[in-house]
């Protein structure tokens, strides 16, 4: 609901009284007969009332208007600010009774309408509401945007599409309408007529590019993927340098296995200024996943890759750390986890790629710096007790693994697995130490638990 028709307080009862009642006041004469005496009394009843009404004491606000009442009751004002004042008060019956009065003497009056229908919209009465507003939409065709939306909450979307229709005609396309009507679409899951209203636009306007990707988007969404390639490829003969259209048109060519355009598509998204940084890496990761499956483009990959060094986000990084990784390259693979730690820092699941795969490659030293620095992080993560405990273990420290994994255990919970891992590793402790008679108890330990699983 709008409600943007708002006047100052103060200037509400000099534009809405009677000029006529003004004329016979004179505010630097002393009233000297009953009439003075009556309309100076009404002055100061109705402006404190206002006042009251601006520190929001409504009850006081209220009690001075009755008086202005008692003194004159033909004024429509007096019920509109009593309605107003009731409305705030949440007397919602009181509130609609004095309006209702106020608006008995004065019809037409878009301020004393548009109280009422905030009135019924506070109570959720959409019958009355959408009665009201319909008068409003006389006097100010910015109702028609709050009519419709209770056409929506009244399941009626046919006319509420039909207003959206006549405002997108007179006023041009606005976000906020194509919002609405696209819950309307949601709703109803008309998709049909959805794509309509976008094919007409375009009809109407083709070097709109926006139109354009929606239709691509709604028609892949709708699962028609050759109309959704042919608009994009209508999109690209109309606007040849747009970029957008390769945020679509990539994942068509690798379909039709049109490599080489795919690629070339993937350069355009990945060099252009105004293709967010998300939308980049979407694309990055599809093509990664690409090359996973298809190793002979690996050196394209590289090529695109090296498109991006300076600026790949760290969900880029960690993607084409798992893409090495599957592929066999653990030295590109802990580079990339490495540079996406270096950009968050804090994130426990690059952590433990950074930490497990420097273990795989051996890099004991490199685990018990960072794996220290993790636990300032997490010290309550296992995991981190258990890597620092086999690096230990490997550089011949076994006292200081042990301690690693005593302290480890008092956070495990419910992981069977882990816990293996940790008895294991307790065991090559204690033999390291020579005490046989722990290494073989902590050797069956972890036996068991591996048994069970």
């Amino acid at each position: 609901m709008k409600k943007q028709l708002y006047i100052i307080i103060v200037l509400i009862g000099i534009i809405l009284m009677p000029q006529a009642t003004y004329a016979q006041v004179d505010f630097n004469k002393r009233p000297d007969d009953d009439l003075g005496n009556v309309e100076d009394e009404f002055q100061e009843h109705f402006f404190e009332a206002l006042k009251q009404k601006g520190i929001e004491n409504y009850d006081r606000a209220v009690d001075a208007l009755q008086k202005c009442l008692n003194l004159d009751s033909k004024k429509p004002v007096i019920y509109f600010e009593l309605g107003k004042n009731y409305n705030k008060l949440k007397n919602f019956g009181a509130a609609e009774e004095n309006l209702k009065k106020a608006i008995d003497m004065q019809p037409d009056n878009v301020w004393f309408l548009d109280e009422l229908y905030d009135v019924y919209f506070q109570q959720d009465d959409i019958k009355n509401a959408l009665k009201t507003i319909k008068q409003l939409v006389k006097y100010h065709p910015d109702y028609k945007e709050d009519l419709a939306a209770l056409y929506v909450r009244e399941e009626k979307y046919k006319q509420a599409l039909e207003l959206l229709d006549e405002l997108d005609a007179e006023f041009g396309l606005s976000e906020s309408r194509d919002g609405m009507r696209n819950d309307i679409y949601r709703i109803t899951g008309n998709a049909d007529e959805r794509i309509e209203n976008l094919e007409q636009r375009i009809a109407n306007n083709p070097n709109n590019e926006e139109n354009h990707l929606k239709l691509i988007y709604r028609y892949s969404q709708t699962g028609d993927l050759k109309k959704a390639y042919n608009a994009a490829k209508n999109l690209l003969d109309i606007k040849p340098d747009s970029k957008f259209v390769h945020l679509a048109l990539y994942k068509f060519y690798l379909q039709d296995a049109k490599v080489e355009d795919a690629i070339s598509s993937v350069k355009t998204v990945l060099t252009s200024p105004e293709i967010n940084a998300d939308a980049k890496a979407k694309v990055l990761k599809d093509f990664v996943a690409f090359v996973s499956q298809n190793p002979e483009y690996e050196s394209d990959l590289i090529d695109i890759t090296a498109l991006v060094d300076d600026n790949k986000d760290a969900q880029t990084h960690s993607d084409l750390g798992h893409y090495y990784l599957k592929a066999g390259d653990k030295v590109k693979a802990l580079y990339n986890f490495k540079e996406a730690l270096k950009q968050d820092p804090n994130d426990f699941k690059l952590i433990k790629d950074v930490l497990l795969l420097q273990l795989d490659v051996k890099d004991y030293n490199a685990v018990l710096k960072d794996a220290e620095r993790a636990l300032e992080l997490y010290p309550a993560q296992p995991m981190l007790y258990l890597v620092s405990a086999v690096a230990n273990n490997n550089v011949n420290a076994p006292k200081k693994a042990i301690d690693n994994l005593e302290m480890g255990l008092d956070f495990l919970i419910d992981n069977p697995t882990m816990e293996a891992d940790f008895y294991s590793e307790l065991s090559i402790a204690y033999k390291a130490l020579n005490n046989i008679s722990k290494s073989e108890a902590f050797a069956k330990k972890a036996k068991a638990l591996k048994v069970q699983q």
